[in-house]
């Protein structure tokens, strides 16, 4: 085994000339002489190396970058090589918590190991597996009880902490083209604040439905441009529309820093603070609460689906490119606590069809995890909606050639959705040539957003600062 590394080793020489330095050639060839090749040493030798090896052997390419494999030593690396890629691969990437994907025939790319991510095949499996375990309503039902138990149970929701008394905080009301904005911050925990714009229709005639819309991890998060259209167009329909941050986003830095959002004590959090929301706005004399949906891209889409799965109170749901079976989501906000081990096993394509027979949308699209969602995903939803008899209740619109946004074909789509579902005037928003057209509506600067003040002068003197004290209070709420 050693004689034939060391002739792999040579023959690995030969392809690296043309790619790698001298100074970096010398590194491997010494490497495979100072890294002892006995028992005693496990064999050991540079990942660098074992990595060019593979190569030679098996004629691919694998892209890396030199910082992941600098410092990397892979114990008994001549023994784990295997007569195909694949298991040599998985041997020698694993203890070092790497993994591989397949570009094309040839390259590969190695990355650090994602534990929110599998292989596509291994989520349709998955999905085959979990279809077999619930053959009719009963037994889906019995399912979904157990996994909302334990999901609410995993985030610490299973009971409710005890709510602030304090009334929210509103600010003054701009009036647009058919349709208001204002400001509104509740105080979700003592000293815990969620910020939000609350759009509304000019000429409210009866109940309003409402649609809460959490965003995503996209730059600018509620303030950008296609957030602002998607709420504003929205209330023009008719409608009441509540889009907020994400913890350690947007004002919520004033009172926790940006990293405090790559925890799993946001995944808390968010949940907590859309319970509040609905909450709110279920409240207000004017709202319809038999008629209140979610809509959410990216990091927003897992909230809409994780939401729908634990509120009844949600009645209509619109997860934008980020449904999945074989990635959770990236963000600790999305999976710093183990809800997918929930029923001994579960991932978003099942917690998305925890909304059955309740209408839903999906919309993906070709260039993200949410590419194969017609052929696996989709038809998995239709079947659970099936238990119900309910099989046009659940609709995807797929756009193979756009990518990971909430872009104005996505907005177009959901629109004629929650119009069809929440009795909304889709008319409102049409030009004289029958189009869907946004140009009505006033995207306003970042600060006339704020509920507390351009400088955050505005935040109560109560408010808690920091992820430390954030989780002090999550507990001693839990204990009353």
């Amino acid at each position: 085994m050693v004689i034939f590394t060391f002739i792999d080793f040579i023959k690995g020489l030969k392809v690296a000339c043309s790619k790698r330095s001298y100074a970096v050639l010398l590194f491997l060839f010494s490497s495979l002489f100072t890294s002892a090749q006995t028992y005693e040493d496990q064999y050991r030798q540079p990942l660098a190396l074992v990595l060019k090896l593979i190569e030679s052997r098996f004629h691919v390419k694998l892209q890396y970058s030199d910082a992941l494999v600098k410092d990397r030593m892979v114990a008994y690396a001549g023994w784990r090589f295997r007569s195909d890629l694949k298991t040599t691969l998985d041997g020698i990437l694993t203890v070092n918590d790497l993994v591989y994907y397949k570009l094309n025939d040839s390259v590969y790319n190695i990355e650090p190991y994602r534990y929110w991510q599998k292989p596509v095949e291994e989520g349709r499996q998955q999905l085959n597996t979990l279809l077999a375990s619930y053959k009719t309503l009963t037994d889906w039902e019995k399912r979904r009880a157990t996994l909302r138990k334990c999901l609410l149970a995993t985030l610490r929701l299973e009971t409710n902490p005890a709510k602030s008394v304090s009334p929210p905080i509103v600010t003054h009301k701009r009036t647009f083209n058919g349709y208001t904005v204002k400001n509104v911050a509740i105080e979700t925990l003592p000293g815990l604040f969620v910020c939000g714009s609350l759009y509304g229709p000019l000429n409210v005639k009866g109940k309003l439905p409402v649609v809460l819309s959490p965003n995503g991890h996209f730059a600018g998060g509620r303030y950008r441009s296609d957030q602002q259209y998607l709420c504003a167009t929205l209330a023009r329909m008719g409608a009441m529309v509540f889009s907020y941050d994400l913890l350690g986003w947007g004002e919520s830095r004033l009172q926790f820093k940006d990293e405090d959002h790559y925890t799993s004590t946001a995944m808390i959090v968010q949940v907590l603070n859309t319970f509040r929301i609905m909450d709110y706005v279920s409240s207000l004399k004017e709202v319809d609460t038999s008629r209140i949906a979610i809509t959410g891209a990216s990091g927003g889409g897992s909230q809409t689906m994780l939401i729908t799965a634990l509120s009844d109170r949600i009645k209509v749901s619109a997860p934008v490119v980020m449904l999945s079976c074989y990635f959770s989501g990236g963000c600790p906000c999305e999976t710093g606590l183990p809800i997918h081990f929930c029923g001994n096993g579960t991932n978003n394509a099942e917690i998305a069809a925890m909304a059955a027979p309740r209408p839903q949308l999906v919309i993906s699209d070709g260039e993200d995890w949410t590419d194969h969602v017609p052929q696996i995903e989709y038809p998995y939803l239709q079947k659970i909606y099936g238990y119900y008899n309910k099989t046009g209740q659940v609709k995807n619109l797929h756009l193979l050639k756009e990518g990971h946004d909430y872009g104005f074909s996505k907005r177009k789509a959901v629109y004629a959705f929650l119009a069809e579902h929440l009795q909304l005037h889709i008319k409102r928003i049409r030009n004289n040539r029958g189009e869907i057209d946004e140009s009505a509506c006033t995207i306003e600067e970042e600060p006339n957003l704020y509920s507390f003040g351009k400088n955050g002068q505005r935040l109560p003197s109560n408010a808690i600062k920091g992820i430390d004290e954030l989780r002090r209070l999550i507990d001693s709420s839990r204990k009353q």
